[in-house]
């Protein structure tokens, strides 16, 4: 006597359960030139890597014999599966089955990749599209009765986030719990046009009064567009990186992953980029202009220092005065942060302070050194930074900094001012620091603080302006770099050229000290 009967039983079911929720509504998801869950997980993993767990679960339908009829399957895939060679949990959303509403056992599911992530140590990502396990307003008349909201997987969600890396893509509209699940996350993307975040739709945002209303969209998909798009949330910090495909997303989720470590404790991998540790580039003598108020590209600054295509940018779109990315040194994985003189001078207002003290708590989190390229002129100024609070999340990004105990290295290339400035290191370690004869720092800017502290003497002189100009130019020679070089207030000064292969051995002994924690 064999199982043979209960193995075809477990077949049928799992054919049943490959069908979704049913050629038509799979139809649909095609229609809206979105992929299906399979295919996603499909896309996103190494081939034949994704072996799924809990396939047959769902909602049975059964005749009066007992026999079952139809399968309705969870609106939730998970399972173990490989990502450039190492394990992770990947799950999706189906969007087929009710618009992936919790269904069917999802919540069950969800739990369990949730603890299988966090228990295992392996990063998980998140596909999300539609509710991502919310409930429905027909959710309550199945169960008969409405409930007091809870996430009881919640909490693994928090855990995940303290003990490994986690990866959330927004592939669709995205509401209430899916959002949520989203912005819980170390790294998020949306795709331009076929994404959407919100914490309530737009029917019920109409239907309910809270202070929009869907007037001039010419059709529904508009008004998500409006409420909810990548050009919202990728520019207010809720997402970090907009693509333009699916393809792009599952690329990018897998170069994110490439730079961190399987879990909090684990060293992330050194990996050979063939571009010589002592590279020299001519460029960098001339990258920072004379003019105080001249601009340039700190980007090719980035792109001549680390290794060659390694530069990974996070972010870009929002808290633009700080360029965010990961990159490699000789092989060696590190977190950049970087000023960017073409966007607000590079002045960190709140946006920017707030998306700094995300990154570098996610560097101190999973054990990355830090490299830090400066040209801060300060937090920004004026009425609207008051009102915005720019103060209080600079401290916080500042505090971050100081909070943090993986190791830094900060390259002062220009400007270097006031409290934002300081924060470019914690002045209380060693300060593995460089700076290039182009710096220029101090406690506030002496254009800003020249008239006002020489107003007596100024307004004095027979020639108030060939006074100014007489001040300006004996400042002038205090402010010389090499003035603070002579007080070790600055500890080398160093030809741009030599920046690379300077950084290159930070990496290499920040990585050394980093294996003996």
């Amino acid at each position: 006597m064999t199982w043979a009967k209960e193995l075809e039983e477990l077949r049928a079911r799992e054919a049943l359960a490959e069908q979704m929720g049913g050629a038509d509504k799979v139809a649909r998801q095609h229609g809206r030139g979105k992929l299906d869950a399979r295919e996603r997980l499909a896309a996103l993993v190494d081939p034949g890597s994704f072996r799924e767990i809990g396939k047959i679960a769902g909602k049975g339908s059964y005749d009066d014999a007992g026999e079952l009829t139809a399968l309705l399957p969870a609106p939730f895939l998970f399972g173990k599966a490989t990502i450039n060679g190492r394990p992770v949990v990947a799950t999706a959303d189906d969007f087929t089955i009710r618009g992936g509403a919790a269904d069917a056992g999802i919540g069950r599911k969800m739990e369990q990749a949730e603890k299988m992530a966090h228990e295992l140590r392996l990063p998980i990502i998140r596909m999300i599209d539609g509710t991502g396990g919310g409930g429905s307003v027909k959710t309550l008349e199945m169960i008969g009765a409405t409930y007091i909201p809870a996430v009881h997987m919640w909490g693994e969600v928090v855990k995940n986030l303290d003990t490994v890396p986690v990866v959330a893509l927004a592939l669709g509209p995205t509401a209430g719990l899916g959002a949520a699940r989203i912005a819980a996350s170390h790294y998020s993307i949306m795709v331009r046009g076929l994404s959407q975040i919100f914490a309530a739709g737009p029917a019920v945002v109409d239907a309910l009064g809270a202070g929009w209303k869907d007037e001039g969209s010419a059709n529904h998909e508009q008004a998500k567009e409006a409420l909810g798009g990548s050009d919202i949330h990728t520019r207010n910090g809720v997402v970090d990186d907009e693509v333009a495909s699916e393809a792009e997303a599952f690329a990018r989720a897998r170069h994110f992953l490439s730079f961190m470590p399987e879990y909090v404790g684990q060293a992330a991998r050194r990996m050979e980029s063939g571009d010589p540790a002592d590279r020299r580039e001519e460029a960098l003598l001339s990258l920072v202009p004379r003019g105080d108020k001249q601009v340039y590209s700190m980007r090719r600054a980035m792109g001549l220092l680390f290794d060659k295509g390694t530069v990974f940018e996070i972010g870009a779109q929002w808290g633009r005065a700080a360029i965010t990315a990961l990159a490699r040194l000789d092989g060696w994985p590190v977190m950049v942060l970087a000023s960017d003189p073409s966007f607000l001078g590079g002045s960190w207002d709140a946006k920017t302070s707030e998306k700094v003290e995300r990154f570098i708590k996610l560097a101190d989190l999973f054990r990355l050194p830090v490299v830090h390229l400066v040209d801060n002129p300060g937090f920004m100024i004026g009425r609207e930074a008051e009102v915005a609070g720019t103060i209080r999340y600079g401290v916080q990004a500042m505090n971050a900094i100081y909070k943090a105990t993986v190791p830094l290295c900060s390259v002062v290339l220009r400007r270097a001012y006031g409290i934002a400035g300081s924060a470019m290191s914690n002045a209380d370690t060693y300060q593995y620091r460089y700076c290039w004869p182009s710096g220029d720092w101090g406690s506030l800017p002496i254009a800003g603080g020249l008239e006002v502290a020489y107003k007596s003497e100024i307004g004095a002189a027979e020639d108030p302006a060939a006074e100014l100009a007489a001040i300006q130019e004996r400042l002038a020679k205090v402010t010389s770099p090499f003035r603070s070089a002579e007080r070790f207030n600055v500890e080398d000064i160093i030809d741009p050229r030599d920046t690379r292969p300077l950084l290159c051995e930070f990496a290499e002994l920040a990585w050394r000290r980093l294996a003996a924690d």
